[in-house]
């Protein structure tokens, strides 16, 4: 591998080597134990070849090289000595049986392609007993590696999967003269080839690979990012086991996961986002390439509700006394980084009962994945999975199911700021971008110590406490940010991940075009409301330009070298690590602010089909930001074009620092200067306590209403008092 890694580099490395072996699906079988704030548990993974070794199954020999190479730099790490462990500690059996998909490869992205600093890793992550001999580089054993920190591994073993009953319909007969070890390999790479329309019973075969009990320990090793396993022997991908099982325990300190308290004092659990993703939760392929499925059976206490990405509204199952079992899963193939879980004594929030409630009921009638809805045929050009673009029905549907999680201490505030707001939004958001990505969602009201406003997984929006305080226009535009978010970020992702503009480019910008539709603005209404955001946002920015190094200010760090990885397919996330980062917003506004200079530019009648059209083009896949602006260009007549090539935009937004030359100008700084919107926020107080003054109203009241004109209507001026007080 051709990555060095400086531990004093602030860039995040993405060690899985994904081009030759890729994870196409995941099975979670978890415990959460809140006393020693641990999640414990075992995971399996099921893969698939990756496409750089197909290419080269012709040139054995440069392949071996390749992977002497390779192991070379990874063998670096001690062997340790793994404790004695319980197996009765852990339990292998699904409470609760759904149904889930895997797609079948992706040909065409495995071509492309994100952890923190860890001193006790090493002693941490060990060895099973047969103890990995560092001196055995000369057997030139493949060596599987996945992004793993702040776990502690236990056991890594390969599943027997020849010895589930019923497998064998998917095995052709001259599979059946092959070596057990070949069997098992064959077995997999047909599940995993299965089609769309096969889904529950590739759903049911996983679930039983997954209890199929162990045929060998693998060896495995560590390093501070990452986790090594071999099977001595085992030279090549294809030969390596497609189906291994890792027992492990997550630290309390892992940055993937945060153990807190909820506002009612009472204990949880959630994932937090981190700059190292997932890989302190589970062993994985962070790399975006490495899209996959995945289940989870997560057992915990009664008292508590586990709530994940997954398409299922789950229903918990009880198991022994004073536990509960709840099963999730997803059918849309996406990057491990999506993966979130929340546990704690969460309570639903439920609108308050009114005339509407018969119509909610309609829209939020679950809309499953059936044979019968897949009409469009060939239309999508992502791997195959059962897509809900290809499905009328859901074309149709404005709002989809929708549940609101939340201490119940914040029942009132939830009431008043944001459940009567969904329905709008998610309307809005149907009616600029089309057919809603995901089946249903999740809301959650997080803990204090969340970091940020909201963040948006497949499934499942965690939002800010504080959004509630806001009345209408905090919590709905923040709202509409994350909902942006299925389209930009979920559903399309960055095929590099310093590109973060694709995905808080787009949302920010379409935060506005959502929240307008949402408040059903006359058109000059909503233009008054959005050019002052635009103000206050290029205010904002221009503080951050001056308050941080050049390098940081540029969209696409990697610049020609965007999308390029290693031969293994491992990269670096430029400036992934850099504490800075998490305080800076210049990928939400230089991206919005490029995003408006072209609607502006091409006028919104042509932008706005124009991204209905790429969503419906691109969903499913990953991408760059020339996929964006080559197809917009070629979209468009050549008279509306006005001078602009990709080269020019690439070299003018997204590979400088500082303010575009096309942005310095606009806004005009006199309409937004902190004097000029003060003088606005006066003038529109004034305004409506004067016109709308009844003698029968206390004082306070008036106060509360004129503040109120000032969250909704028409400028929207809420923004204003929070940035200038």
């Amino acid at each position: 591998m051709d990555i060095k890694l400086d531990p004093s580099r602030d860039d995040l490395p993405l060690m899985a080597n994904t081009s030759h072996m890729l994870v196409k699906h995941y099975i979670l079988d978890l415990d959460v134990d809140f006393g020693n704030q641990v999640i414990e548990g075992n995971i399996v993974l099921f893969f698939e070849d990756g496409n750089r070794f197909k290419k080269q199954s012709s040139s054995t020999q440069e392949t071996f090289q390749m992977e002497s190479e390779e192991a070379d730099i990874f063998r670096t790490a001690e062997p340790c000595h793994v404790p004695e462990m319980d197996s009765s500690t852990f339990s292998t059996k699904m409470g609760h049986r759904e149904f889930a998909v895997c797609g079948k490869g992706d040909q065409d992205a495995f071509d492309n392609d994100g952890n923190h600093d860890n001193q006790e890793h090493d002693s941490e992550i060990s060895s099973s007993k047969y103890c990995c001999d560092t001196g055995n580089h000369g057997k030139k054993d493949f060596l599987l590696v996945l992004d793993c920190c702040d776990l502690s591994v236990l056991k890594v073993e390969e599943v027997d999967v020849a010895a589930v009953p019923g497998l064998e319909k998917f095995t052709k007969a001259p599979k059946l003269l092959a070596t057990p070890e070949k069997l098992r390999c064959e077995i997999v790479r047909d599940l995993v080839a299965l089609p769309a329309d096969a889904w529950r019973e590739q759903l049911d075969c996983y679930t039983r690979c997954s209890q199929a009990p162990g045929c060998g320990e693998l060896l495995f090793d560590s390093d501070n990012w990452s986790l090594q396993i071999r099977k001595t022997g085992t030279s090549t991908p294809a030969d390596f086991p497609h189906a291994i099982r890792i027992w492990y325990k997550t630290k309390p300190e892992g940055q993937s996961v945060a153990w807190t308290t909820d506002q009612n004092g009472r204990p949880c659990v959630y994932t937090m986002g981190s700059p190292i993703n997932n890989r302190a939760l589970f062993p994985c392929q962070e790399p975006p390439v490495a899209m996959s499925t995945w289940q989870a059976t997560v057992r915990a206490a009664a008292s508590f509700v586990v709530l994940m990405s997954g398409e299922n509204s789950a229903k918990p199952t009880p198991l022994r006394e004073g536990y509960m079992s709840w099963h999730y899963y997803v059918t849309m193939p996406m990057p491990a980084s999506t993966f979130a879980i929340a546990v704690g004594c969460w309570t639903e929030m439920k609108p308050k009962a009114s005339p509407s409630d018969d119509l909610m009921t309609e829209h939020i009638l679950p809309l499953l994945p059936s044979e019968a809805d897949l009409r469009y045929d060939n239309t999508c050009s992502h791997m195959e999975y059962p897509c809900r673009f290809q499905s009328a029905s859901a074309a149709s549907q404005d709002i989809i199911p929708y549940r609101v999680f939340a201490p119940v201490c914040l029942e009132g505030a939830c009431q008043e700021a944001l459940l009567w707001l969904i329905p709008s939004c998610l309307s809005a958001a149907h009616s600029v971008l089309g057919t809603h990505p995901f089946s249903r969602l999740d809301i959650l009201i997080v803990p204090t110590n969340f970091p940020s406003l909201g963040m948006a997984s497949p499934h499942i929006i965690f939002l800010s406490q504080s959004t509630l305080t806001g009345r209408s226009h905090l919590c709905g535009t923040r709202l509409c940010h994350e909902i942006a978010h299925s389209w930009f970020g979920l559903v399309i992702g960055a095929r590099d991940w310093t590109e973060e503009w694709l995905s808080e480019g787009f949302a920010t910008h379409l935060e506005d075009i959502f929240w307008a539709e949402a408040q059903q603005l006359p058109p000059h209404e909503a233009l008054e409301q959005q050019e002052l955001r635009a103000c206050l946002r290029w205010h904002r920015l221009q503080d951050e330009l001056r308050n941080c190094p050049e390098g940081m200010q540029v969209l696409r760090p990697n610049k020609e070298e965007t999308g390029h990885v290693s031969a293994s397919g491992a990269s670096v996330v430029k400036h992934g690590l850099n504490p800075e980062k998490g305080f800076m917003q210049v990928h939400y506004l230089k991206g919005y602010f490029l995003l408006r200079f072209l609607t502006r530019t091409l006028g919104e009648k042509i932008y706005f089909p124009f991204l209905r059209k790429f969503v419906h083009l691109f969903h499913g896949q990953l991408i760059l930001s020339q996929d964006f602006l080559q197809m917009l260009l070629e979209n468009i007549p050549e008279n509306k074009r006005l001078g602009l090539s990709v080269e020019n935009i690439i070299r003018d937004w997204l590979e400088c620092s500082g303010i575009p030359k096309a942005l310095q100008e606009e806004p005009k700084a006199e309409d937004c200067s902190p004097s000029r919107l003060a003088q606005q926020v006066g003038s529109e107080v004034a305004k409506w306590i004067r016109v709308n003054r009844r003698p029968r109203k206390r004082k306070r009241g008036k106060r509360e209403a004129a503040f109120e004109k000032l969250l909704c209507r028409p400028c929207s001026l809420l923004p204003v008092v929070n940035a200038w007080g």
